[in-house]
């Protein structure tokens, strides 16, 4: 199996590439993200590789961060999502902005990449929930958990304590802001920020905070 590749940029296309290894040319398929940071025909490049093996072709997917590698290996555990469906996805939604949009169950988010529909976007953020914890989010990505906005799974978080929400308070106010106009992503992540806040300086010095501190902390943070 091809893990990884480095050569030159031999022809890029709409779709992917050719990458010339030692004279060897190899056909990669890429999402739009990672073809945006390919350099000009003859620039070195390496990419992060996905083998799909089949009885009548063999498919490398070619990835610019491993982060990405490992979405596109999670997205293609759904049913009916095949790896032309899910670089469709990562062409839309950076790692951090796809586990954003599982953890808040967005499939309104998901649902913009071509090929996906409402039914297919509700499954991916379904099945994808559990697993999200565990992918990488790639380079500066700030999210920091797939559970509820008001869990702390990020590195250094704490399961309980002072000023922690509960997962109703965290929930209530992403429904709010939703009502408010605001899109579901957007409104977990600055209520995640909001929850993070209030967790290490607790509201009036312990004690649970609230959804209406949420939603006064989320819309600080959305209007920066």
């Amino acid at each position: 199996m091809i893990a990884k590749l480095k050569g030159l940029v031999e022809q890029a296309e709409e779709d992917g590439l050719v990458v010339d290894v030692g004279g060897v040319g190899y056909r990669v398929y890429c999402s739009s993200r990672t073809l945006s940071r390919v350099p000009a025909t003859g620039g070195a490049i390496a990419l992060d590789i996905e083998t799909h093996v089949r009885e009548d072709h063999i498919h490398l997917y070619g990835f610019a961060e491993r982060a990405e590698r490992d979405w596109f290996r999670a997205l293609t555990t759904v049913q009916g999502v095949g790896a032309r469906v899910a670089l469709a996805i990562l062409s839309v939604l950076a790692p951090d902005q796809l586990a954003q949009a599982v953890a808040a169950q967005d499939k309104a988010a998901v649902a913009r990449a071509n090929g996906v529909g409402p039914k297919l976007a509700q499954r991916i953020v379904a099945e994808l929930k559990d697993k999200a914890g565990g992918i990488a989010l790639g380079p500066g990505g700030a999210f920091s958990g797939a559970g509820n906005a008001g869990g702390a799974s990020g590195a250094g978080g704490k399961a309980d304590g002072a000023g922690a929400p509960d997962t109703g308070a965290s929930d209530d106010a992403v429904s709010a802001l939703v009502n408010l106009g605001y899109g579901r992503s957007e409104a977990f992540a600055a209520v995640a920020k909001a929850a993070r806040a209030g967790g290490a300086a607790g509201e009036d010095g312990g004690g649970t905070v609230d959804a209406a501190f949420l939603i006064r902390g989320a819309l600080k943070e959305l209007s920066r």
